[in-house]
């Protein structure tokens, strides 16, 4: 997200967050936090059809990984800041716990294609005994005992 997104988000104007970021600069590895090249915030501006007055800084803008957000969050004193840190704590509990259930949901699903597998090729092994009977059944099959001559 960008620096002015969360600014708005946190309620914060974009110059404090954008000086509490650069008094802190040791917590934003470049993983958490980068600022834009001019040619990509260029690319950036041109995307909005009509610039607004004011509305955008003569100053490349920073964005920030969800890391960053969250650290950003705490080196911000606001209330709104402390109140957004703890919402997306609780959404990446939500996001993991989600993770976990659907990683549970998915053993199961092997543990049964397992056992599909093996009652495959256990039916195969049925049919394949199917097809030995009958082809024994097929044979012309040796007749025993005492032989009259026709004829006699």
């Amino acid at each position: 997200m960008l620096d002015s997104d969360l600014a708005e988000l946190f309620g914060v104007e974009t110059k404090q967050l954008k000086q509490q970021v650069r008094r802190n600069v040791e917590r934003f590895p470049e993983h958490f936090m980068f600022e834009l090249t001019k040619e990509e915030n260029d690319v950036l501006r041109s995307q909005f059809v009509t610039l607004e007055q004011g509305k955008y800084s003569k100053y490349l803008p920073f964005a920030f990984s969800e890391h960053g957000i969250l650290q950003l969050s705490n080196v911000l004193k606001s209330k709104q800041a402390i109140e957004v840190s703890i919402k997306i704590i609780d959404v990446f509990v939500q996001l993991r716990t989600m993770v976990l259930s659907n990683t549970e949901i998915r053993l199961e699903v092997e543990k049964i294609k397992k056992k599909v597998d093996n009652q495959d090729k256990n039916i195969e092994v049925i049919f394949r005994y199917f097809d030995e009977l009958l082809e024994q059944q097929q044979q012309p099959r040796k007749e025993i005992g005492y032989k009259i001559p026709k004829g006699k």
